[in-house]
């Protein structure tokens, strides 16, 4: 059954907010994008950087910064992945709006689960950043804490 023309105004209407969400998905997945290409930048300045090490002491703690830059990047990743699930729900949202519209609302609650799905993806996406989030910020002060470290000790040698 096709709808009138005065009916197509809604069902443009709901195709709307799914449109929305996708949009700020994007959005999303181009900052975790951003974030995952800086982890692995990093990863890689820091085993040149193992490789130059002195002494033991250094290289544990750098090999702890890359043990957590890794765990960063599986944060990172999974949460590239649960917004690329959202942003396919929320496009499936839509076709199932324009189709259930097209049958007569034949679906019933499948559009309703489409977007149920991908806002739950988005979710759980934003939890493994927050977490992302978290181990950059320790990252950063066990980073300062071994450069005062040095500073220190550079301090000391000089002093002798």
């Amino acid at each position: 059954m096709i709808p009138d023309a005065g009916s197509h105004y809604p069902i443009l209407a709901a195709m709307l907010a799914p449109a929305l969400l996708m949009a700020a998905t994007g959005s999303l997945l181009i900052s975790a994008n951003n974030r995952l290409a800086r982890v692995v930048d990093r990863l890689r300045a820091l085993i040149q950087t193992r490789g130059e090490c002195g002494s033991e002491e250094l290289r544990a703690a750098v090999d702890r910064q890359i043990s957590q830059h890794r765990r960063r990047s599986h944060y990172v990743l999974r949460a590239c992945v649960l917004l690329y699930v959202a942003l396919g729900a929320f496009v499936a949202t839509s076709l199932a709006l324009a189709v259930d519209a097209y049958t007569g609302f034949a679906l019933g609650e499948v559009p309703a689960g489409f977007a149920l799905f991908g806002v739950a993806s988005l979710l759980v996406a934003s939890l493994a950043m927050g977490l992302e989030v978290h181990l950059a910020v320790n990252g950063l002060n066990a980073e300062l804490a071994l450069s005062l470290k040095r500073q220190a000790l550079g301090a000391e040698r000089a002093k002798d």
